[in-house]
């Protein structure tokens, strides 16, 4: 019988013991895929690729145990060899071969050339191939970069006293209200996809005061642009006992600075493969929705054509207007009407056709919508009935309320959008792995 006792330690070493090899001529076992091969004859360059980045091995006649020409590019690979210090080599390291296994070798050659710095194709292409030209460098440390933002919202959060939590995609009701919903038949009941977590993470403000969640979200939205996906990563909080809503814009900003010092800590690297350029969190301005659309309309003499939203050019901007006056890619702007917010906004009791809500832009474009919520049963069941909503499918919703809630707001963020403007791209899906659209359902 056999006993499954921890992680097994293995004989092969990953790129960063590597890079800590002091002394030359030392013998090492690695494995990777063959990312590129450059013959030169008597000696060929063979690139490995490893989960932490590049290897140089150099393969030479008579004192490797293989032909050159048995390997080729998408080999996975067992190789030994000694380990040399080579400034001209990635991370100024290569390997010298003495040995190679094929783990397994692909049946085709590569459809791009995922070599290459940069994929000369287009979007669609990229898309259509994305199991490979998810290999590429350039299009790995995109991700990379995605995952430090995620890593950066767990741990302030939990920094913050906040507790994670999982809620239900599938569902009865929308959150937001409104026909932008993909139904379904639910064992032979009308089901949605959820929209947001919105209901949930309100109810769990009751449990534990700070939550949040980041998960999938969905939007029958048909809208065929650069910044629209059907179905994208949201990340979630909902916070109790806030003073005002500017509690929430606190907490993004401290989110936001936690994220670029961890990026330019742990992922430095993908920052310089991509050439990414950190923008600054230091202090978020703050505008009026309403003081924000004139002052773009001075400005940049645009005529205000509706009262109630922003369309993207405004928004574009609005971001121009705040970097050129305050040098701040990231705008907050604040107190949006009424009409144009969902049911469970606070509306804003000086004015009330106006919500205590904002909206984070970044470089002109919408990432994060949030705002205080109602947290009185009253004045919920009210506006409710106001709006000319029904209750049904909200019942244990509004039961949260009927029995005691704190004062509370919360937000939600864009994955796809914020890293999409960290990264300077023009289109929404270069930052997503895999994405949903109106066109698009693979792979």
């Amino acid at each position: 019988m056999e006993f499954a006792a921890g992680i097994l330690k293995k004989e092969t070493l990953e790129l960063p013991q590597i890079l800590e090899v002091k002394e030359s001529d030392r013998e090492i076992l690695v494995e990777g895929t063959v990312h590129s091969i450059r013959n030169m004859g008597e000696i060929a360059f063979v690139i490995l690729r490893k989960r932490d980045g590049l290897l140089q091995a150099v393969w030479e006649e008579g004192k490797t145990d293989i032909p050159i020409c048995h390997l080729k590019e998408g080999d996975c690979v067992r190789v030994s060899g000694t380990i040399h210090d080579e400034e001209r080599a990635p991370h100024e390291k290569e390997l010298r071969l003495s040995k190679v296994e094929i783990l397994s070798s692909p049946a085709a050659p590569l459809p791009l050339a995922i070599d290459k710095w940069k994929l000369n194709t287009s979007l669609e292409t990229k898309l259509n191939l994305r199991p490979i030209s998810l290999r590429n460098i350039k299009e790995r440390a995109r991700f990379k970069i995605q995952e430090g933002v995620c890593r950066a919202f767990r741990e302030f959060l939990y920094s913050q006293g906040f507790t994670e939590v999982h809620t239900p995609k599938i569902g009865s009701k929308g959150a937001e209200g409104g026909s932008n919903l993909f139904k379904f038949s639910y064992f032979h009941k009308p089901a949605i996809l959820e929209q947001s977590p919105q209901f949930y993470k309100q109810i769990m403000v009751g449990v534990f005061d700070r939550v949040f969640e980041t998960g999938p979200v969905f939007r029958a939205e048909k809208h065929n642009t650069r910044r629209h996906l059907n179905e994208y990563t949201s990340l979630d909080l909902e916070m109790g006992y806030i003073d005002s809503f500017m509690d929430i814009c606190a907490m993004e900003t401290g989110f936001l600075q936690y994220t670029m010092e961890l990026l330019k800590k742990e992922y430095a690297k993908e920052l310089k493969i991509l050439g990414i350029k950190l923008p600054g969190t230091d202090k978020i301005p703050c505008v009026r929705f309403t003081d924000a659309k004139e002052l773009v309309s001075e400005k940049y003499g645009r005529k205000i054509k509706n009262p109630f939203d922003l369309e993207p050019e405004e928004e574009e901007l609005i971001g121009r207007y705040f970097k050129e006056e305050y040098d701040s890619d990231f705008v907050f702007v604040t107190h949006y009407p009424s009409k144009k917010r969902p049911f469970y906004a606070m509306d804003d009791p000086e004015d009330e056709r106006f919500t205590l809500s904002f909206d984070l832009l970044f470089k002109g474009l919408e990432v994060t919508t949030g705002g205080q919520r109602i947290h009185d049963y009253n004045m919920l069941t009210g506006k409710l009935e106001r709006r000319g909503m029904s209750r049904e499918g909200m019942e244990q919703y509004l039961d949260t309320f009927k029995y005691g809630m704190p004062p509370h707001g919360g937000l939600g963020i864009g994955l796809e959008r914020l890293t999409m403007q960290l990264l300077g791209e023009d289109n929404v899906r270069e930052a997503c792995l895999f994405p949903r659209d109106m066109n698009r359902l693979e792979p």
